[in-house]
């Protein structure tokens, strides 16, 4: 089968990991992640388009200095070059998926934890799903 079809709603809300990549093309990528109470991704900036949907949980992005409050149902669009962070504010988790494009993970790629993230040198390689 061509493509990816699922409810994403559904896997959002049932991931626990910090990063799992669910599909990779070679010009977007989906990816779901989920940052435990006062977690964050990190300060970042990509050389590519992002967008992020929160399903469950409450915190705040900040883009270039600009903090907005997000929560389940709100959507960020983050064009490549900007500086960018999500934060997870509460005591439950945070959880998103976000598509990234072009892709920016290596395909499969599942890290239980932000620390098992960062030591691993996980940028997309070219690989796709199909």
């Amino acid at each position: 089968m061509k493509g990816y079809v699922t409810n994403i709603e559904k896997a959002t809300q049932e991931n626990a990991d910090f990063r799992r990549v669910l599909y990779t093309a070679h010009n977007s990528q989906l990816v779901l992640m989920s940052l435990g109470p006062g977690e964050e991704i990190g300060e970042e900036v990509h050389e590519l388009d992002q967008f992020i949907r929160f399903e469950t949980g409450k915190g705040k992005v900040i883009l270039d200095g600009i903090t907005h409050n997000v929560e389940d149902g709100y959507a960020v669009v983050i064009p490549a070059g900007t500086k960018h962070n999500v934060i997870n504010t509460q005591t439950a988790e945070l959880k998103l998926y976000t598509i990234y494009s072009p892709s920016e993970h290596r395909e499969g790629i599942v890290h239980r934890t932000k620390k098992e993230a960062q030591a691993d040198d996980e940028h997309f390689d070219g690989k796709t799903t199909e």
